[in-house]
């Protein structure tokens, strides 16, 4: 057994929805007692970074749920079983923004919570943006919004930017730049 191996002895499905499961695992750990451990499942999702040729950037503003509150986002949605997330992420831009995309490059991807779920996030840089029509989803309300690297910096001092993946763009926005100013 690998070192830090936690071998599955019994899984019991608590919670199926459209967007998340939730099971609890219970498990041996490496020596060898057990414990249990709460694990959300989830398709994966992707995040797109659209920038705009006059140098800013493209996000939504919506109300969340969990937050009770309104936040700005750059673009996102969940993976519908088989998509490729290159596809999915061109979907979500037009969807939420209206805006295509000539060209979208994979910058990295990274999950969002390990300690309790599996979602797997996918974030793209997308450029060359056409203007077309916001069609978001049916429960979907949102905004879209073009700010300036020093705008998302004061929308995340604020607490309006408040989500990884969007504090995670803005950090990939500055030292973009940074790296530009210094000619690397």
């Amino acid at each position: 057994m690998k070192p830090f191996y936690e071998k599955t002895i019994h899984t019991k499905p608590i919670f199926q929805g459209r967007m998340i499961s939730l099971q609890v695992d219970e498990v041996e750990l490496p020596n060898g007692q057990t414990s249990t451990r709460e694990v959300v499942k989830h398709p994966g999702a992707v995040a797109v970074m659209p920038f705009t040729t006059d140098g800013r950037m493209v996000v939504v503003r919506q109300f969340r749920k969990p937050l009770e509150k309104e936040i700005y986002e750059i673009p996102a949605g969940k993976l519908e079983k088989g998509e490729d997330p290159a596809s999915c992420a061109l979907r979500e831009l037009e969807e939420e923004t209206g805006f295509a995309a000539e060209s979208l490059q994979l910058v990295t991807s990274f999950y969002t919570s390990p300690g309790f779920a599996d979602e797997l996030l996918y974030i793209f840089e997308a450029t060359g943006l056409t203007q077309g029509k916001v069609h978001p989803d049916e429960d979907e309300f949102v905004e879209a919004q073009l700010i300036s690297l020093e705008e998302g910096l004061e929308l995340m001092a604020a607490e309006q930017i408040h989500d990884a993946k969007t504090v995670f763009a803005l950090m990939y926005w500055q030292n973009k730049r940074l790296k530009a100013q210094l000619g690397k």
